[in-house]
């Protein structure tokens, strides 16, 4: 077993946890002797054992003079649990792989300088699949708020439905199926008020059976979020019932009357108050950062425009994930992806850097971007 196939199982193991760890990555650990692993391990949920330490204790006294293979730089300081390099170096570790060093610069290179300074091999891969599993807390170190997706299908004509709302017939179920796969991988979903009343989703898991399927750990689902500035919604709404109402929330705006705030609490769900922006929403950079000080990492921001919208207008957007559909609709009254005065204040064009694309049999095109940053500030096209 060589390098890159040790790795390649690593990575399998953080992917099999994405979405479980916050507020720390999703790492995974395999430990190596004679070709042979013979021992393996993911980050714990939240604050468990580290993906090096699992691996090592799978392994026992086989880890004396293996070789490591971890996606991610191993941890130097104790916070919440021991540090990482210190379990290395007890366990007779002879060589650590790395997939990519940490994102936090306060921390990057530490944990790789310490283990050689005590004479342990070490390597860095610097691969772009251990740096795409930790995206997500790499902007919540060093933004300080969640890594946001924005997710949106529409027509070639760019319209998320018809001038009478009906959308339902634009995406297909090999769309639906890579969307619920993104669900199970993210810490929260959320949607504006809007959408919650005239679609009434569920916003769970529900994933189908298919071959190469990662099969990742089990848990409880996303924490789905409304955004509902004044907290007036249908009483008969599914995530007002009680199956669904207690893993969400309801982030409402400061002017939100006591009733409608004690309402939405007698169904269940969590309910916060936010500031207004000058539209008079919910401030979306508020919500975010709410989140954040609860540990969620990373958010998919499913609609609907007025939302998806506000998300560009903030500059709160990292990656589009956008589903186009051989169709047209036409029509004037017919809503596109971003309602919000998003564009008004963008001073020059700028750019997505396209990261996959896929077609998705004769269904959609499945476009998959990251915003390009520089320093703090996005450009767009």
């Amino acid at each position: 077993m060589d390098d890159t196939e040790a790795m390649q199982q690593a990575l399998l193991c953080a992917a099999r946890v994405e979405g479980r760890t916050s507020p720390r990555p999703p790492v995974g650990a395999v430990v190596v002797r004679a070709n042979t692993i013979v021992g393996q391990g993911a980050t714990a949920p939240p604050y468990g054992p580290h993906a090096e330490v699992e691996a090592l204790l799978a392994a026992g006294s086989a880890a004396q003079g293996a070789t490591l293979y971890v996606s991610l730089e191993p941890c130097c300081v104790t916070i919440h649990t021991p540090p990482c390099t210190d379990a290395i170096i007890a366990a007779g570790i002879k060589r650590v792989v790395i997939g990519t060093l940490d994102p936090n610069p306060q921390m990057s290179g530490r944990g790789q300088a310490k283990l050689r300074a005590v004479g342990i091999e070490t390597t860095c891969l610097n691969l772009e699949q251990a740096r795409e599993l930790v995206r997500p807390f790499a902007t919540f170190i060093t933004r300080q708020r969640p890594y946001v997706t924005a997710k949106w299908a529409m027509t070639l004509d760019g319209k998320l439905a018809s001038g009478h709302g009906d959308a339902h017939w634009i995406s297909g179920s090999e769309s639906r199926a890579w969307v619920h796969d993104l669900r199970d991988r993210v810490d929260a979903i959320m949607i504006g008020s809007q959408t919650a009343s005239h679609d009434d989703p569920q916003l769970t898991v529900r994933l189908a059976a298919s071959p190469g399927a990662i099969s990742r750990t089990t848990r409880t689902g996303p924490l789905r979020v409304v955004m509902a500035t004044h907290g007036q919604l249908p009483a008969g709404l599914q995530l007002l019932q009680a199956r669904l109402a207690g893993g969400t929330w309801f982030i409402v705006g400061d002017d939100c009357t006591p009733d409608q705030y004690h309402w939405l609490e007698d169904c269940g769900a969590g309910v916060h108050t936010v500031a207004v922006d000058a539209q008079g929403h919910v401030d979306l950079a508020a919500a975010l950062q709410l989140l954040a000080q609860q540990g969620y990492m990373h958010v998919l921001i499913e609609g609907g425009s007025q939302l998806l919208g506000s998300a560009f207008d903030a500059r709160c957007v990292d990656r589009v994930a956008a589903f186009i559909a051989p169709k047209i609709i036409g029509g004037a009254t017919a809503p596109h992806p971003l309602a919000a005065p998003a564009w008004v204040s963008c001073p020059k064009p700028g750019s997505f850097l396209i990261v996959r694309h896929t077609c998705l049999v004769r269904i959609s095109l499945l476009l998959v971007m990251s915003i390009i940053q520089k320093k703090v500030k996005y450009t767009y096209i």
